[in-house]
């Protein structure tokens, strides 16, 4: 370490280095293959991260100029370093993988999405099989047809079937129920096998047909309805044959938006666009030659990375530890050469137990599949920013009204909902620059208060979510907004008080005389003050925005609470009792009521029921 610093950031660095000694741990570190997790006085993962040469890599993180800003803050935190070796660097990158789904570190490039991906799934363990969309385990009899790269894509796909072949896509339960057509028939969108409108050798056809065209076999599909069209032409059926024809052409139109003629091939294009540090990875969908949809994800990271390492990441997180049930395709296309190509396609035919293609030199149909994708990315990037740039001016008003020196960063709101007392639940929700901060919201059930107190309710809120804040578990934010007037308010104020915490900005948002929204009136905490804004404000439609939302999170978590111990049975909520005990009681008395009219000694008779176990639920169900 050097006596003095040229810049801020070799100091900051050196500051790193007096508190964890990277000299002696990158002397002793090896210089094979392997996996670095890095961790703070806390003993939290903060990156992940693989290298061909651990010493090398790991050097370059300790050298005293030519790091960004967001790499200096990483390495100021870092408190001890553990490395694990692998034979080779396909090892590498799978351990690394699952490293961080496992700890989602905070300087990881991560997708935050762990949705299962949507398919189309045939049931065929029924007299007339149905179309339905499908997330989850395949434990279902029947073809699946994917995956598709969001929901909308599968009810888009839905519809065109509808239209063409109308095979029914409603529930089994629905189906058995009917006894006169419904809505879909009379549209012209199922053929009615429910009442027998078609025959069971016409809708099979029709069930064919359905498959086919899922299989990427539309072409056979065609070529099949255009004869059976000419049959029924000759045989002077002509309104068969006019019906047939209506349905080539809706064939042909789903054709002319999905497919290139005379292509084949099951492959994802991956396309990426950076502008002002966001990032917009767009993932088209390919499956036998038919464009499925796409699907926009904007990753974040804490570290400056290029374009090129957040299209690996992607890659690696997206097919190697997957964000739900993704189906390998055999060739990846990507709009930039990727610097990890070959490792990324080793490890991913490894995965897929086949040969697995990465490439982004391409002609033909798919330079027109590749472009379709690079277009899509380039547009949800610029809606992305033409948001975060309204975002701005919302904040720059909101700080204008408040008479602030500084544009907030990060705000709070708190909520409570209950119904006459039950089932209470406070919302907390957090903006920062971007709008919502989803990953930080955070609910809480509200107990040992009088029911419908909501003043109390607030002050427990409140108190066990700013302990964590004043030890520093949690960001303190720049201001702390309370949906309430002034007795809401006092109560922020008297929490803050008890915890020692200075500084804070607390604004209650009021409803107006007469409730109506635009008509809100800001409290300020600290001096009392009371803002009320025209209702074409940006800075009243955040607070309004962050208001609602706190609203409907606390309404969510409270039907949630209220729906839960509805459906709970008391036997759950007594000690001693599980799921087995539970079973035995309830067969043995034929019912719930039973078990409550029976008596000590009835109890005891039930297989696995102690004297004690009796005692406790004869207890339990009177105290209920």
């Amino acid at each position: 370490m050097t006596s003095e610093n040229k810049s801020g950031k070799s100091a900051a660095v050196d500051s790193a280095l007096t508190t964890f000694d990277s000299k002696t741990f990158l002397k002793n570190v090896t210089e094979k293959a392997g996996v670095y997790v890095m961790l703070n006085t806390a003993a939290e993962v903060l990156y992940v991260g693989k290298a061909k040469n651990l010493r090398n890599r790991l050097s370059s993180y300790f050298r005293a100029s030519g790091l960004t800003n967001k790499t200096i803050a990483l390495v100021s935190r870092i408190q001890q370093i553990e490395v694990t070796v692998t034979a080779t660097e396909r090892e590498a990158l799978l351990l690394e993988q699952n490293l961080i789904k496992q700890y989602k570190p905070p300087y990881n490039i991560l997708l935050r999405d762990d949705k299962s991906y949507p398919y189309i799934y045939l049931s065929t363990d029924h007299k007339h099989p149905r179309l339905s969309i499908h997330r989850g385990s395949k434990k279902g009899k029947g073809m699946y047809f994917g995956p598709y790269p969001s929901a909308s894509a599968v009810r888009e796909s839905l519809s065109w079937l509808q239209k063409v072949f109308r095979v029914r896509q409603c529930e089994d339960s629905y189906y058995r129920g009917r006894s006169r057509p419904c809505l879909q028939y009379q549209i012209g969108r199922c053929s009615g096998p429910c009442v027998n409108a078609v025959s069971d050798q016409e809708y099979a056809l029709d069930v064919e047909y359905t498959k086919l065209f899922l299989q990427g076999k539309s072409d056979d599909v065609s070529r099949q309805l255009a004869d059976e069209m000419e049959r029924c032409a000759n045989a002077l059926e002509f309104e068969q044959a006019a019906e047939i024809r209506d349905r080539i052409g809706h064939l042909q139109q789903v054709q002319a938006s999905q497919c290139i003629e005379g292509e084949t091939g099951d492959i994802d294009i991956v396309a990426g666009a950076m502008d002002a540090a966001v990032v917009c990875v767009q993932l088209l969908c390919v499956r036998g030659g038919r464009v499925l949809g796409s699907r926009s994800y904007f990753p974040k990271s804490q570290l400056e990375e290029s374009l090129v390492s957040q299209i690996e990441a992607f890659v690696a997180q997206h097919y190697l530890i997957g964000t739900g049930a993704v189906d390998m395709p055999r060739e990846i296309i990507t709009n930039i050469p990727l610097d990890e190509a070959s490792l990324l396609a080793a490890g991913l035919s490894e995965q897929a137990g086949r040969q697995v293609s990465i490439s982004h030199n391409v002609r033909s149909h798919r330079a027109k599949w590749l472009s379709l994708a690079i277009t899509a990315a380039e547009q949800n990037l610029a809606n992305r920013l033409a948001s975060s740039a309204s975002s701005l001016k919302r904040f720059k008003a909101l700080q204008d009204a408040l008479g602030l020196e500084n544009k907030p960063e990060r705000m709070e709101c708190f909520d409570i909902s209950h119904s006459s007392g039950e089932a209470t639940v406070a919302s907390c929700v957090v903006f920062d620059g971007n709008g919502p901060l989803k990953s930080d919201y955070r609910k809480m059930n509200i107990d040992g208060i009088a029911a419908g107190d909501d003043y109390a309710a607030m002050h427990q809120a409140l108190s066990r979510r700013y302990k964590r804040v004043k030890a520093g578990d949690i960001v303190m934010p720049d201001i702390l907004f309370i949906d309430g007037g002034k007795g809401q308010l006092t109560q922020a104020k008297q929490v803050m008080d008890e915890l020692g915490i200075d500084g804070l900005l607390m604004v209650g948002v009021a409803k107006g005389s007469d409730r109506r929204a635009g008509l809100e009136v800001l409290i300020r905490g600290d001096t009392g003050q009371e803002i009320s804004l025209p209702d074409n404000s940006p800075a009243l439609h955040l607070v309004q925005h962050i208001r609602d939302e706190s609203h409907r999170f606390a309404i969510t978590g409270h039907k949630a609470r209220r729906d839960k111990a509805r459906r709970q049975s008391t036997l759950e909520s007594i000690p001693g009792v599980g799921a087995k005990r539970r079973r035995e009681l309830l067969r043995h008395f034929g019912g719930l009521q039973g078990v409550r009219q029976a008596s000590v000694e009835d109890l005891r008779r039930v297989s696995g029921i102690s004297e004690k176990i009796a005692q406790q639920i004869h207890e339990g169900l009177r105290s209920a």
